[in-house]
C-alpha cells in the first residue's frame, strides 16, 4: 500500500514536471517567434509562429495575432500556388482562433475577413462569395462593420442579378440591409464625435486619446460615406421610377392585401420620389387602411403636401414620426417637418424638429446646415448693436462647421458656408475697436436664444 502511494505521488510530481517543462518550452518558443514578429521580420517569424500554433495552440492569443500578420506578409509577397496555400493557411488560422479564443474574437469580423480574402483573390464563384459575406451578416451582424466588406456584399448580389440568378427585389432587399448597417455605423461614429466637437469648440484642451478618437471617428465617417456613394452608383438605374413602377404595378392587384409587400413597395417608391404616379397613392392608401404605419402616414403626408395642404401634411408627418421606430427613418421625417416649418418662416419650430432629427440620427449634418441658414437669415433681427448682429454669423458658422464634421457627404458645401458666414462676422479689427476679446460670450436674443463666444483670430 505504501509502495503504491509513493508511486502515485511520484507520478503526480513527474506529470507536473512534464507540464511545467511543456509550459516553459511554449514560453521559450513563443518569445523567440514574437520577437521577430514585433520587429516585422515576418520571414523569420513565420515558421516559429506556426510551430507555437501547432504545439501550443492555447498558449496565447498573440500567436494568432502575430501569425495573421506573418501570413498576410507571405500572401502579399508570393504568387501562384504558394500564395493560394498561404491564403488557405490564414483562413485556417482565423477559424482556429475563433474556436480557441471565442471570447476574444468577433465572429462577424472573422467571417467577413475570410469572405473578403476570398473575394480579393477570386477564390470561389459569385454565389459562394456572396454566401461567405452573408454568413458574417447573418451570424454576427453587429461586428460585420468593414466598409469594404459591406460594399462587396452588395456588389455580389448585383452581379448575381445581372447574371439572371436573382430578382430585382433581392437587390433592393440587400441594398436596404447594407445601407441600414452603414447608417448605424455612421451614427455610432457621430455619437462619439459630438461631445468631443463640443469640447473642442468650447476651447477646452483635448487629451491625446480624445484627439485620436476624433481622427478615427472622422475617418470612419468618410469611409462609410464613400461606400454609400458607391452603393448608390452600383444600384444605378435599377432603382429609378421606370423600373420600380412596372415592377410593383404588375403585382398590385394580387398583393394589395399583403402588408409586407405594400410596405416594401411604399418605402421604395417614396425613397425614389416616384410619388406622381397613381400607383403610389394606391399603395399608400391600401397600406394605411390595413396597417397604419410610419411609411404609409409619411406617404400620405407627401401626397397632401403635393396637393398644397400643408396642415394635413403635418398631421400625417407627425403621425409618421410617432409610429416610426427606426432612428434614421424617424430623423428623415423630423427633417421633413422641420423644413415645412422653415419654409413658412417658423424658425423656432423648425429648429426644434431639426434638433429632434439630430437626436435620432447624430450624423444628420443637413439639419445642422439648415439651422445655420436660419440663424444667418436672422442676423439683422437678433441683435441690438451692429456688432452683436454681425456676431450672429459666428454662431451660424459654428453650426455649418459641425455639419461638415458629422456628415462628410456635405462637407465641402458646409465648410464653404461656414467660411462665408465667418466673412460676414466681425473681424479682428472690429473686435479690437469694440474693446472685446477672444472667448468673451455674446448672448443672442430673439428666437435664437443662444450664446456664442468670440473666436481666436
Amino acid at each position: 500500500m505504501k509502495a503504491r502511494f509513493i508511486a502515485l505521488i511520484t507520478g503526480a510530481v513527474l506529470g507536473s514536471s512534464v507540464l511545467s517543462a511543456q509550459s516553459n518550452d511554449c514560453a521559450t518558443m513563443a518569445a523567440l517567434a514574437y520577437d521577430d514578429a514585433k520587429a516585422k521580420n515576418y520571414d523569420a517569424a513565420y515558421e516559429p509562429l506556426m510551430k507555437v500554433r501547432e504545439e501550443c495552440p492555447k498558449y496565447s492569443l498573440a500567436t494568432f495575432q502575430y501569425g495573421e500578420r506573418a501570413l498576410e506578409y507571405k500572401i502579399e509577397n508570393t504568387e501562384g500556388a504558394e500564395k493560394e496555400q498561404y491564403i488557405k493557411e490564414l483562413i485556417g488560422l482565423w477559424e482556429e482562433r475563433l474556436e480557441l479564443f471565442p471570447d476574444k474574437t468577433s465572429k462577424g469580423k472573422i467571417y467577413s475577413d475570410i469572405a473578403q480574402l476570398k473575394f480579393d483573390h477570386k477564390l470561389g464563384d459569385t454565389e459562394e462569395l456572396y454566401n461567405a459575406f452573408d454568413k458574417a451578416y447573418t451570424e454576427d451582424r453587429e461586428n460585420f462593420t468593414s466598409p469594404k466588406g459591406l460594399y462587396a456584399y452588395f456588389q455580389l448580389m448585383v452581379d448575381m442579378q445581372d447574371a439572371g440568378d436573382r430578382e430585382l427585389q433581392d437587390v433592393f432587399d440587400n441594398y436596404d440591409k447594407v445601407m441600414a448597417k452603414i447608417e448605424e455605423e455612421e451614427n455610432q461614429a457621430a455619437v462619439k464625435l459630438a461631445p468631443l466637437i463640443e469640447k473642442q469648440e468650447a476651447g477646452e484642451e483635448l487629451t491625446s486619446k480624445e484627439e485620436k478618437q476624433i481622427k478615427y471617428a472622422e475617418i470612419n465617417l468618410n469611409n462609410y460615406n464613400s461606400v454609400k456613394n458607391a452603393l448608390n452608383a452600383k444600384l444605378g438605374a435599377r432603382a429609378d421610377c421606370d423600373n420600380l413602377i412596372p415592377l410593383y404595378k404588375k403585382d398590385f392587384n394580387e398583393k394589395k392585401s399583403d402588408v409586407n409587400w405594400l410596405q416594401n413597395a411604399n418605402a421604395r417608391l417614396s425613397a425614389k420620389d416616384c410619388t406622381e404616379d397613381p400607383l403610389f397613392f394606391q399603395v399608400s392608401e391600401a397600406l394605411h387602411q390595413l396597417e397604419p404605419s410610419a411609411n404609409s402616414a409619411y406617404s400620405l403626408g407627401q401626397l397632401a403636401e403635393a396637393d398644397g395642404d400643408r396642415a394635413k401634411a403635418l398631421e400625417y408627418y407627425t403621425e409618421a414620426a410617432e409610429l416610426e421606430e427606426d432612428p434614421s427613418d424617424q430623423a428623415r421625417i423630423y427633417y421633413r417637418i422641420a423644413t415645412n416649418y422653415k419654409e413658412r418662416g417658423s424658425f423656432s419650430q423648425a429648429r426644434n424638429f431639426y434638433r429632434k432629427g439630430i437626436s435620432a440620427k447624430p450624423s444628420l449634418g443637413r439639419a445642422y446646415l439648415q439651422i445655420a441658414n436660419m440663424i444667418a437669415q436672422s442676423a439683422n433681427s437678433c441683435g441690438e448693436t451692429t456688432f452683436d448682429k454681425r456676431a450672429v454669423y459666428w454662431l451660424a458658422a459654428d453650426y455649418a462647421a459641425r455639419a461638415a464634421r458629422v456628415d462628410p457627404s456635405i462637407a465641402s458645401n458646409a465648410n464653404q458656408t461656414a467660411t462665408a458666414y465667418r466673412g460676414r462676422a466681425p473681424q479682428k479689427a472690429d473686435v479690437f475697436q469694440q474693446g472685446r476679446s477672444a472667448g468673451e460670450a455674446i448672448n443672442i436674443g430673439c428666437w435664437i436664444g443662444e450664446t456664442v463666444r468670440i473666436p481666436q483670430m
